[in-house]
């Protein structure tokens, strides 16, 4: 992701839907003190086969929103960092705080353009197993200072995304194609 403003970025993202089909995700909590997003999903697939998923990120994190430009640089590494590979440098963007590796995985950090501010957040997300289904809720709590308030300028862009992100991982598991 190259370093865009809040404006533009909000318009790419919004565009970035219409163009998807998929619904605006929702914000569930807004404050001056930041934004709580949800996501959920059901997934036609075993909740071991999900985490599996989201430890491997570059099999579908959207390449549009990467450092980088290539998913393929995105990891977990053995110290619970979920790092992109730069050609010149590396970006931290979230740190493992809790696995049990198989229904809770809560991570910390900034992504995004919230790396250009003061806030930070707990990124969540949990698996339950519903017959040959898995139930994914994630949740972002986003706390801090951003010039111009967190909620008012990038609560929507950061669910969006986030949106996405849910939707290409349950389209890879599903289809074995995230786009």
């Amino acid at each position: 992701m190259k370093m865009l403003t809040t404006v533009a970025l909000g318009a790419a993202l919004l565009a970035g839907a219409a163009n998807s089909g998929r619904a605006l995700a929702e914000v569930t909590d807004k404050s001056a003190a930041g934004f709580e997003v949800t996501e959920k999903a059901t997934i036609a697939a075993s909740s071991a086969k999900v985490w599996d998923a989201l430890m491997h990120p570059a099999r579908w994190w959207d390449p549009k929103h990467t450092w980088s430009g290539d998913a393929k640089n995105l990891a977990f590494d053995p110290y619970g960092c979920f790092c992109e590979t730069l050609k010149k440098g590396a970006v931290r963007h979230l740190s493992i705080v809790y696995a049990d590796g198989a229904t809770q995985l809560r991570l910390f950090g900034a992504l995004g353009p919230l790396q250009f501010t003061g806030a930070s957040g707990h990124l969540a997300y949990v698996l339950k197993p519903a017959g040959d289904k898995t139930e994914l809720i994630l949740t972002y709590d986003v706390g801090g200072y951003a010039k111009g308030g967190l909620a008012e300028t990038l609560a929507a862009p950061v669910d969006m995304v986030l949106g996405q992100q849910v939707a290409r991982l349950k389209k890879q598991l599903e289809t074995g194609k995230p786009e």
